[in-house]
């Protein structure tokens, strides 16, 4: 009876699709296109969730404007520029190595980088240097001996 349980919490623990069954087309191939185009797509309401898995109204109208873009005859490339031309760059759960996104891909290992570089200068610059007195003569020379005793 235990095993029953923990198999149906297992089986009840899998993530569930939010597809519905008037959203999905009556060709196959179209529809598996349309769930790998949705895949790569994020939910806006919820972030790091694609639009297949998510119940939001907004992941819903996603899901049904990939499927009318295939059934327009566009390709992949064609229906995810289409939905990124309409909401962003940030609808894309991988984000692309273009333009401004370059800078932000290439800006944490920089800083990281320069820090580093000032660190060890820093460093370096203060081992070298000989250490300063502000002691007068007189006053090394009362230190020294009272080093000696």
């Amino acid at each position: 009876m235990k095993r029953l349980i923990l198999a149906l919490a297992l089986l009840l623990a899998t993530p569930l699709y939010a597809v519905q069954p008037d959203e999905v087309l009556p060709d196959p191939v179209m529809e598996s296109r349309a769930r790998e185009i949705s895949q790569g797509l994020r939910c806006l309401v919820c972030r790091n969730e694609n639009i297949d898995e998510s119940n939001a109204t907004l992941a819903k109208d996603l899901r049904l404007l990939v499927r009318e873009r295939l059934v327009a005859g566009d390709t992949n490339e064609e229906t995810v520029a289409y939905i990124v031309d309409r909401y962003g760059e940030y609808v894309l759960l991988k984000p692309t190595l273009t333009g401004a996104n370059k800078l932000l891909w290439i800006a944490g290992p920089a800083m990281l980088i320069i820090a580093l570089g000032i660190g060890f200068g820093f460093l370096r610059r203060r081992q070298s240097e000989p250490e300063q007195s502000d002691l007068t003569e007189d006053e090394e020379k009362r230190l020294q001996a009272l080093l000696n005793d």
